[in-house]
This record gives structure tokens, sequence and C-alpha cells, in this order.
């Protein structure tokens, strides 16, 4: 699918695509970090019938909420593609040494090669954390890698 993309001087950024029904939505980024949701007129596509101003907090819920299923569909098509790569699932215990500790502590990546690249904690996908992110008992950590590399993870986030 195509997004059209278009600076908005003054403004921000504006991301427009095309749906299969022939609808166009937006998001136009404003410079002072508002997201407006926008949805343009089926025959008048430089017209907008809908304007949503959101937070930056319902930005965020509904990038998640779109994004959740994209984060898995994403890696199973990166597995068909790369032989010898995998995805597991680890979660953080209660007594593990990084419950309450930063991604940054495990030093997944140069210890193991593996990457984690999300944490799926109450239910929401986070994708992508960064380095920053802090772990809580029972997040499930998602790591793609090789077999050795996801095992690795799974110790160091056990035993440290």
């Amino acid at each position: 699918m195509d997004v059209e993309r278009t600076a908005l001087p003054g403004i921000g950024l504006q991301h427009v695509l095309t749906t299969g029904r022939g609808r166009q939505i937006g998001i136009v980024s404003h410079r002072t970090g508002r997201k407006d949701l926008v949805i343009y007129d089926k025959h008048d596509p430089d017209s907008c019938v809908v304007t949503v101003k959101l937070t930056t907090e319902e930005a965020n819920a509904i990038a998640e909420l779109l994004g959740t299923g994209r984060v898995v569909e994403r890696l199973n098509d990166l597995h068909r593609q790369v032989e010898g790569l995998k995805t597991e699932q680890f979660p953080i215990t209660p007594g593990s040494p990084y419950a309450g500790r930063a991604l940054s502590d495990t030093q997944a990546r140069t210890r193991t090669g593996a990457s984690i690249v999300a944490v799926v904690r109450d239910g929401h996908v986070l994708a992508s954390p960064r380095p920053d992110f802090i772990f809580a008992e029972n997040d499930i950590i998602v790591v793609v890698g090789t077999d050795e590399g996801t095992a690795a993870v799974a110790a160091i986030l056990t035993q440290g």
C-alpha cells in the first residue's frame, strides 16, 4: 500500500493512504507534536469531511491498536524470508534478575546476537523498546535470533 507524504510548510507533515474502497485517510503531524486524524471526501479528495485532533497519548494508543498485529505479521514475514531466524517469547518471571531493570542492562544483543524486538505488557505490545525501557514482572519479551541466540537471551533473563 502506498502512503503519500507531503510537507505542509509552517504546519508539519501529512501522510495519506487510499483504502481498497477508494477512501483517503490521513495523519497530519504538526510541529507542535499534535496529530490530526483526517478523513477526506470520497468524491472530492481535497475536502476533509472529518478531522479528529489527537493528543500524543491518543495517537499512541491508536497506533498501538493498529500496529500490534502488524508487528507479529512482519516478524512472520521475516521468518519466511530468512532461514534460521526464529522468534521466541520469554516471561520476566517473579524473581528475575531483570525485573525492575533496563533493557540495556541485559546487553542481550552484544552477548547473544539476538534482539529484543518487543515487550508485551498487560496485553499491549510495545514494539522496539528503547534501551532505557524498564522490565516488569510478567512482561513477555519477544526475541528474534537463531536458536542459540534466543536460548542465550532466555538464560540471561532468568539467571542474569
